[in-house]
């Protein structure tokens, strides 16, 4: 194992050891009679300046045309949320299952459009050559983990959804927008996990 892998290990099975009951979720907007299981891969690099490593949907996709994601996607019968998270990733980008050193599941996000999401957590070589599948992924990028888990760098902003204001979270990297879902699920867990003591470790 890596000193990363280990170090964020530690403090993720810490940070899951606190009881955050603020944690940011659309559930209330959510219909349980269409939730489908969903499992997202978030992709830590393994560099002295971890980053985080996101996509681009294409605009041509049923759900969540054009939004910036983590790679990820509806589970298969059978399959477990880790399961699901590499077989996505593998698929989206050709990143090898073997690669990826598995940390763990952190919190669900049920969203308001029909997914009950579990992210997997867990650790990448650094530049890995990297190939978006052409129906699947636009673009992809690295966005550093200490500029996502700072919260002064987030915008909070509101709509009027489903009858009633719905607050989300955003962020401009590189002429990407980063928001919704995927900004929830990052807020989260940088609740988890100590960012200071991560990279000062």
């Amino acid at each position: 194992m890596n000193r990363l892998f280990d170090r964020l290990s530690d403090l993720f099975e810490a940070g899951h050891q606190r009881d955050i009951p603020d944690l940011l979720t659309d559930v209330r907007f959510a219909d349980a009679s269409r939730t489908a299981a969903a499992a997202v891969l978030i992709a830590v690099t393994d560099r002295p300046e971890p980053g985080l490593i996101l996509t681009q949907r294409p605009t041509t996709m049923r759900d969540h045309p054009g939004q910036v994601a983590f790679p990820g996607g509806k589970l298969e019968p059978g399959e477990t949320a880790i399961q699901g998270a590499l077989r996505e990733a593998e698929e989206e980008l050709a990143i090898p299952p073997a690669k990826v050193q598995i940390i763990g599941e952190t919190d669900k996000y049920q969203t308001g459009t029909g997914f009950d999401i579990t992210p997997v957590l867990g650790v990448v070589p650094a530049d890995l050559p990297l190939a978006a599948h052409p129906r699947e992924v636009e673009e992809w990028f690295e966005v550093p983990l200490s500029h996502v888990f700072e919260r002064d760098n987030w915008q909070e902003n509101e709509v009027f959804w489903r009858g009633e204001m719905r607050q989300y979270l955003e962020m401009d990297w590189n002429n990407f927008r980063i928001w919704g879902v995927t900004a929830a699920i990052i807020s989260n867990l940088s609740r988890r996990i100590e960012l200071k003591a991560l990279l000062d470790g």
